[in-house]
């Protein structure tokens, strides 16, 4: 098919690899423009800008999509479908219109569970058993649209928000590669109106660990913000981020160590537990695993994080 390509970070470049591969004819791609970036904050491209290059694939970085002229640039392409991929601008509707079989959206949840932002990163801090992602028709309402294909997939007990993120990028590659291919077969189903949730961006007030919270909870939400933009406390005056966590068999008091290992106390007093760190982070270091970090940085039993 002539495809319209729209996506942004990594998480979307399984697909624009996917869809080059299956011979699909990529018309062009766009992307979010260069953003400063690094040390010397110099414009640095996306994920998909470096990669449709490198794939000699036709680029365009609009900063917006609202002005009749670049909306008339974008129809002008003929394509047949769109697929968008966390692309980062709102389709107008003149855009949404514009391919011929409209645009389809590889949405990172099982709708209409987490719409939104963060729905990765959401879905692991609820403590949900499975996420998935879905082929869904894009309407101009945020993530309404009617599913055309579902992949659902196990979370893992101590799986991170990166390790899900990029599995769910190649199952994402996958889905859309069969809805294109079997498109005339494929019913759209509205979505339910029960069961629907909004995964709200992460703000940085709350990556702060609340060390009152459950054990599962805590170790949920250090899970599901590893690795950016990382549930952190403090250390010896410092932040330390907290990559990954286990629930543990210890109880004791809330952000206690209740051993030399890492195994902090949660919860209240009537309900207590506690979760084992075994990744962390120290600013400006590279990440480590906690028996690592445990080395040079020893945090004894009775140390109040």
């Amino acid at each position: 098919m002539k495809l319209a390509f729209m996506g942004t970070p990594d998480f979307s470049v399984s697909t624009l690899d996917a869809l080059h591969a299956a011979g699909h004819e990529i018309l062009c791609v766009y992307t979010q423009p260069p953003r400063p970036a690094g040390r010397g904050k110099k414009d640095r491209p996306s994920p998909v800008q470096a990669r449709a290059e490198a794939l000699g694939l036709e680029v365009r970085h609009p900063v917006s999509l609202r002005s009749e002229a670049e909306q008339a640039r974008f129809a002008a392409l003929g394509a047949e479908i769109a697929v968008v991929v966390a692309y980062g601008l709102i389709l107008p509707q003149a855009i949404l219109d514009a391919p011929a079989r409209g645009c389809l959206n590889i949405h990172a949840s099982l709708l209409p569970r987490w719409r939104g932002a963060a729905p990765i990163q959401r879905a692991i801090m609820a403590g949900d058993a499975e996420t998935g992602v879905c082929i869904m028709q894009m309407e101009a309402e945020l993530d309404t649209g009617p599913v055309l294909l579902r992949r659902a997939t196990p979370i893992g007990p101590e799986e991170t928000a990166g390790e899900l993120h990029d599995r769910l990028a190649r199952l994402g590659a996958e889905a859309i590669v069969r809805a294109l291919e079997t498109l005339n077969t494929l019913t759209a189903e509205p979505q339910p109106e029960e069961g629907v949730t909004y995964a709200a961006k992460i703000e940085k007030p709350e990556a702060r660990v609340d060390w009152t919270r459950p054990a599962p909870e805590v170790s949920a939400m250090i899970r599901g913000l590893s690795p950016f933009p990382g549930a952190w406390c403090e250390h010896a005056g410092q932040r330390l981020k907290l990559l990954r966590a286990r629930v543990a068999e210890a109880e004791g008091p809330a952000g206690v160590a209740l051993n030399d290992a890492l195994t902090i106390g949660c919860g209240s007093e009537s309900a207590p537990g506690s979760v084992q760190i075994t990744e962390v982070q120290r600013a400006g270091k590279a990440p480590q695993s906690a028996e690592t970090f445990l080395r040079g940085h020893p945090v004894r039993a009775g140390h109040r994080l």
